[in-house]
């Protein structure tokens, strides 16, 4: 069981904080001979499997490294384009790792803003007043659970399914916000959290969530 990342994301929709605490790698690398029986495109300023499925590879995968060297983007580590690097024959054998690329700054910034919009819409759709929006949206590999204040502020936390004590985890994320965030002079409301201590105890929360679940007084 894991807890993979949180987010607060502030009562306009932008994103003021986030933290990646654990994210899986499905990472497939191949040697491949000339010519490369993958189709590539440039997607997002990354290099991504468009057509064929093989050996783990699978479609949206993304461009990782060639012959073990770390790509920046859809460039080689010596500049060149991944592309044009992959149609020359005197390049080959390559060795190629694929894997699902994390996302960007301006992602994470977008998603935000998307979800944001989503708890408005889940809101306006319930048959009752004073709905409190979306609490947990739920797939087969992750939970999205979430937690809004009064004032506005959404706490979203991303766990694995059968990870337990999320609700109390939240609020503990809340706890921490007020004492380290709110109670330090030099931040201002609304603004992105930039703050050791902040930092320091939510990971600490996050350690002890995945071990215990839960959060007993004091803790």
């Amino acid at each position: 069981m894991a807890i993979f990342s949180v987010y607060v994301v502030n009562k306009a929709g932008g994103l003021i904080y986030q933290y990646d605490n654990y994210v899986p790698r499905a990472e497939a690398e191949k040697t491949f001979s000339f010519p490369l029986d993958l189709v590539l495109k440039i997607h997002d300023e990354k290099v991504v499997v468009s057509f064929g499925q093989r050996d783990g590879i699978r479609v949206g995968h993304a461009v990782l490294s060639i012959n073990g060297v770390d790509v920046n983007g859809k460039y080689t580590a010596d500049g060149k384009e991944i592309i044009e690097y992959l149609k020359d024959a005197t390049n080959y054998p390559v060795s190629i790792r694929f894997g699902r690329a994390r996302l960007t700054s301006n992602e994470k910034l977008m998603l935000a803003s998307m979800f944001h919009s989503l708890f408005a819409i889940g809101s306006q759709l319930s048959p009752e007043v004073g709905s409190s929006g979306i609490e947990i949206l739920e797939t087969d590999t992750f939970k999205l659970h979430c937690f809004q204040t009064l004032t506005g502020i959404k706490f979203i936390v991303m766990a694995d399914p059968r990870q337990a004590g999320i609700d109390s985890l939240l609020r503990k994320i809340y706890e921490i916000y007020s004492d380290f965030a709110l109670k330090n002079p030099f931040y201002s409301l609304e603004m992105p959290i930039r703050c050791e201590l902040f930092d320091q105890n939510l990971k600490s929360a996050l350690e002890i969530a995945e071990k215990a679940g839960t959060f007993g007084p004091g803790s």
